[in-house]
């Protein structure tokens, strides 16, 4: 604060909320839009209609200009699964992939290359639409644009269109670029199952040598060893001479090992035999069987038979009698040696016989353990062979396998390769020539498009014309853009019907106390008597705001509440205080002093003051231009000048010169206690407010608020119905 002066708590609170804005929403609300918009409504109504006769002038330019057909034609794109043409079966596939398959066709049928082939066509070089271009690089990048491959969602189509002049063209241009598409993609494919067949064939034919080959090899290993094979399932050999042969030996071996064991056995049986006089049944059979004993038995039977019938006739002691039993006695002692001897000979002859029977076994014996290692090397032979034979035959049969599947291959890529819809895509609906011409020539869109692009475009720039309106003309652009209080609002002097011609805007509040002007000017009083404060400087960015005229009605306004006021006309470089308040007669006699003369010391302070005319209301005019404004007001003088005249009047209203122009007023704000920036609503841009505000901030100025002064009514503004409610209020009853 200023040494000396004191500050209430009123002040204090003012000073920490000075600065603060009253409202922070810098959003237009639905009040501001429908406000933009009847203001502009003349301008959204012509360019709206401006629009609707542009968007049917360009219908019908196009119609009569640049018609334009389309046609369309219908491509089936398959499945793009190999499917086995000898077997019927169903393979489903996802619908995603179908989708992302079509879509590829499509991206094949829009590539650079096919429009480049379809150029080379001499059908479509003739046509009138490839005669506008000066070179086909132009009407590749038409048909890049206007040609268009489009794949279904959910159908097997890709669709094939074409946009252009003459409806025959569009179509013919159509069902050229999509049998072309269809005949390379035929073409491409039958290509690939040639390059597949030929690489089956060199396949096969690799194969076939290799076949001759283990043929030949089995051929020279039944040569080498002599002999053949006879193969059974699992590839078991089931005939080996070789093999038969060895199991023959073995087996004669086995027998012939048996034998002899055997028979070892039964000479042993023998020898034991013959040294004990046993008679088995072999030699009782021999006995019998010899005729010796046969006759000496049958003699013994006669000579019992002789002698019982002799002892009957005879007696037992007859000499005859005794006769018979000593030839009896005699004939068996025969038969018993003859059994003996018969026995001897046939134990000795059957030893001799095992004996011979078993050297006869062990040479046959030998003879086969010869023939078992002749036929065991040649098994090994055999073995060789037989290994040789089954490596050769498996491999054999692999390639008669692998020989068989290719023979199924090339027979399945030859049905294939006659197969019409191996290409994977059908013309399915050739392109008709286009009845009428395309949507984009129907006046159901062009007019309302322009009127629709006409109402847009008006609104918009409805809006682009109050955007770039940077003056700060409503109270909302004060709250919006400056962020600090608005003390009042000054509407611009056309406004108000109350004012004659020759009103004296200057002294409004005394001429014209009920207008609406004058009680603009109360109502900024009102709001600035809370500041309590008594030294008020009115300050503006540029010359012409307002500021004298708000400064002199602002004490006028004060004046008339019964406060006494001076005026001091701080502004050096263009004075008007002392254009709004002449000389009087009695005044010229006293001098011509004013402030610069108080504060070089020139005057006192009573001399320096003269009446206005308005009672309560003194003023201090310039005076004298000094060399030196700036060095003047900043000067202690000022300062005590202030002091002695806030002992005085109830208020002290300083009017200064331009903030933005020269610095008069940041020094005198310093002394103030409220500074009020006055803001003109048709001249002061927000930049410049901000500036000004800056300024005043930078030398620790009170600034209390913002006085807008001129501001004019605004279509559905609030402005303009506080006017139309002041008006009626005032009416008398």
């Amino acid at each position: 604060m200023v040494e000396g002066r004191p500050v209430s708590g009123a002040r204090r609170l003012q000073r920490g909320d000075q600065c603060r804005p009253v409202d922070s929403d810098t959003g237009l609300t639905p009040k501001e839009v429908m406000g933009i918009l009847r203001r502009h409504v003349l301008l959204i109504i012509f360019v709206t209609l401006l629009g609707f006769c542009l968007g049917g002038a360009t219908w019908y330019g196009l119609r009569r200009f640049v018609p334009s057909y389309s046609a369309e034609a219908l491509i089936e794109v398959l499945p793009p699964i190999e499917d086995d043409p000898t077997h019927i079966s169903q393979t489903q596939t996802n619908k995603d992939n179908l989708y992302n398959h079509r879509v590829t066709m499509a991206n094949l049928i829009k590539q650079q290359k096919a429009y480049q082939d379809l150029l080379q066509l001499d059908t479509i070089r003739k046509t009138a639409w490839f005669q506008q271009f000066d070179n086909e690089p132009d009407a590749i990048k038409y048909l890049m644009k206007y040609l268009t491959a489009y794949p279904h969602r959910d159908a097997d189509f890709v669709s094939v269109s074409m946009n252009c002049g003459n409806a025959k063209e569009a179509a013919d241009i159509a069902n050229t670029m999509s049998e072309l598409f269809v005949s390379s993609q035929r073409n491409q494919k039958q290509g690939e199952i040639d390059d597949k067949l030929s690489e089956y064939a060199r396949q096969k034919e690799m194969i076939q040598i290799e076949i001759d080959g283990y043929n030949k090899a089995i051929q020279d290993v039944r040569d080498r060893w002599g002999v053949t094979f006879i193969m059974g399932e699992g590839s078991q050999i089931i005939n080996d001479p070789t093999l038969v042969k060895l199991n023959g030996i073995q087996q004669d071996e086995s027998k012939l090992i048996m034998s002899i064991s055997q028979l070892t056995a039964t000479i042993q049986n023998l020898e034991r035999l013959a040294l004990v006089q046993i008679n088995d049944a072999q030699i009782q059979n021999a006995i019998q069987a010899h005729p010796m004993i046969q006759r000496l038995e049958e003699q013994i039977s006669m000579q019992k038979a002789t002698l019982e019938g002799k002892s009957q006739r005879f007696g037992p002691n007859h000499r005859v009698i005794r006769q018979a039993q000593t030839l009896l006695e005699d004939l068996e002692s025969q038969l018993i040696e003859q059994k003996q001897k018969v026995a001897e000979q046939t134990r000795q002859a059957n030893l001799k016989n095992a004996r011979d029977t078993l050297v006869t076994f062990q040479a046959n014996l030998e003879t086969l353990q010869q023939q078992r290692e002749e036929a065991e090397k040649s098994k090994e032979d055999a073995d060789r062979a037989r290994v040789e034979f089954e490596r050769l035959d498996v491999k054999l049969k692999e390639r008669q396998v692998a020989l068989a599947a290719i023979n199924s291959q090339i027979d399945t890529w030859r049905i294939k390769r006659n197969t019409p819809d191996s290409a994977k895509v059908l013309l399915k609906a050739a392109a008709l020539p286009p009845l009428k011409m395309t949507a984009t020539r129907h006046p159901l869109l062009w007019f309302p498009l322009g009127l629709v692009l006409g109402l847009v475009c008006s609104v918009a720039l409805a809006f682009l014309i109050e955007l770039m309106n940077d003056l700060v003309r409503t109270a909302r652009d004060v709250s919006r853009y400056l962020h600090v209080p608005l003390l009042g609002i000054i509407p611009d002097d056309h406004e108000d019907d109350d004012l004659s011609n020759d009103t004296d805007l200057f002294q409004v509040v005394r001429q014209m106390p009920y207008c609406q002007l004058a009680e603009s000017y109360r109502r900024f009083r009102t709001n600035l008597e809370l500041s309590k404060a008594k030294t008020i400087l009115l300050a503006s960015g540029e010359p012409e705001d307002g500021k004298t005229t708000s400064a002199v009605n602002l004490a006028l306004s004060l004046v008339a509440k019964g406060k006494k006021v001076v005026l001091i006309d701080g502004n050096f470089r263009q004075p008007m205080l002392l254009k709004v308040f002449p000389r009087l007669a009695t005044d010229i006699k006293g001098g011509q002093y004013g402030l610069s003369n108080l504060l070089m010391g020139q005057c006192t302070i009573r001399q320096g003051l003269r009446p206005t005319g308005v009672e309560g209301l003194d003023l201090i005019d310039t005076g004298l231009l000094p060399p030196n404004p700036m060095e003047l007001l900043s000067s202690p003088r000022m300062d005590t000048l202030i002091q002695e005249l806030r002992k005085v009047y109830d208020h002290i209203i300083l009017d200064s010169a331009p903030v933005l122009l020269v610095s008069d007023a940041k020094v005198l704000a310093r002394l103030a206690d409220a500074t009020v920036v006055v803001v003109n609503a048709d001249a002061t841009r927000r930049g410049a407010a901000l500036r000004v505000l800056h300024e005043m901030r930078s030398v620790n100025a009170q600034v209390f608020g913002v006085l807008l002064f001129g501001a004019r009514s605004l279509s559905g503004g609030y402005f303009r119905e506080q006017q139309r409610s002041y008006q009626e209020y005032m009416q008398p009853a």
